[in-house]
C-alpha cells in the first residue's frame, strides 16, 4: 500500500444498491454478508468504468450472485457453480411457499421450520478462465 500499487476501494451506494437487487433476483439476499455485497457491488462499479474484474472465491452465493449480475468469478479450490439458482423459502410439513428474504424462521400455517431449496435453475454463464 505504501508504495501505492495496492488501493483500497469502496463501491459507491448505488452500485451497492444494484448488488442486493441482483442477491435478492436469485434469493441469496440471506446468505450473502454486506463484505460480500460490497465486493459483488465494487466488481459492477470496476466494470462500469471499463475494467473487466473478475472474482476470486470459493463460495457459491457470492458466485451465484455473480453471474446474475454478469461479472466474472473464478474458483480457487472448488469446482465452482455450474448452474445458477433460484432460491425459495418452504415449509416441509405443509409445502407452503416464503419468498426467500422473508424474515420467518417457522411457518406462519403450521409452525415447522422454514428450509430452503432451490426453485428453478439457469445454467451459469461460466467461470473465467
Amino acid at each position: 500500500m505504501e508504495s501505492g500499487e495496492v488501493k483500497v476501494l469502496a463501491p459507491s451506494p448505488e452500485f451497492l444498491r444494484e448488488a442486493r437487487e441482483f442477491s435478492r433476483a436469485v434469493g441469496d439476499s440471506e446468505s450473502v454478508s454486506q463484505v460480500d455485497l460490497q465486493l459483488v457491488a465494487l466488481a459492477l462499479e470496476l466494470r462500469s468504468m471499463g475494467y473487466q474484474p473478475i472474482i476470486a472465491t470459493d463460495d457459491y452465493a457470492i458466485q451465484n450472485v455473480a453471474d446474475q449480475a454478469g461479472i466474472d468469478y473464478a474458483s480457487l479450490a472448488t469446482l465452482g457453480i455450474t448452474h445458477r439458482l433460484y432460491w425459495v423459502l418452504y415449509c416441509p410439513a405443509c409445502h407452503r411457499r416464503y419468498p426467500p428474504d422473508c424474515k420467518l424462521r417457522f411457518c406462519r400455517v403450521c409452525g415447522a421450520e422454514l428450509r430452503r431449496r432451490p426453485s428453478r435453475r439457469v445454467p451459469a454463464r461460466g467461470a473465467a478462465e
